[in-house]
């Protein structure tokens, strides 16, 4: 991705000085979940904890379930692009799903956190989780091969937005999905 999808809002382009805010109250999102959890959360106390006011944390960001979706969508984006001459379309596969997951799997309050918000319904947070779900299908796209089948790709899809279901819902850890989505892109490779 390019350094603008690192600094850009989900609902505007940023200066370099509004990206600073910006990454400010992303990183301490992070560490007030780290603290209150998911529902402890307020965008009030990120600012304080980023060293702005409220009105301004607003102006980028119309919920907690926005902010922590951009926080999320911001991981997403650090990862290295696949290595299509890597292994086989299968070792690629398992390798794909594996970064998404543990992108918060060792920090399960903000796993937690980022479930919670993807299945957020107001517009940013419906943009993110569209942003998302792109890079998520381009990035097992290409583990797979330009020709996959379309169903396979579909149903690895399926796989992983139910995984963080199953994990949201306390039946998986999120240390475990890895592993089970490795078995299930076993299967269906």
């Amino acid at each position: 991705m390019s350094s603008d999808a690192m600094t850009e809002a989900t609902r505007r382009r940023l200066t370099d000085r509004q990206a600073d805010t910006v990454r400010r109250l992303t990183d301490a999102a992070v560490e007030e979940v780290r603290r209150t959890g998911v529902d402890g959360l307020t965008v009030r106390n990120v600012a304080r904890r980023a060293g702005v006011a409220p009105a301004t944390a607003y102006t980028y960001f119309t919920s907690k379930n926005h902010l922590i979706a951009e926080v999320f969508w911001r991981r997403l984006n650090t990862l290295p692009p696949v290595d299509p001459a890597r292994e086989g379309p299968r070792e690629r596969v398992i390798e794909v799903l594996r970064e998404i997951t543990f992108l918060v799997s060792d920090e399960p309050e903000l796993a937690a956190a980022c479930t919670t918000a993807l299945l957020g319904t107001d517009p940013d947070v419906r943009e993110l989780r569209g942003r998302i779900g792109v890079l998520i299908r381009r990035r097992l796209q290409d583990a797979l091969s330009p020709e996959a089948d379309e169903r396979v790709l579909g149903a690895l899809e399926f796989a992983y937005a139910g995984a963080l279901v199953h994990a949201g819902m306390g039946y998986t850890s999120y240390a475990q999905i890895a592993d089970r989505l490795a078995e299930v892109a076993g299967l269906l490779l």
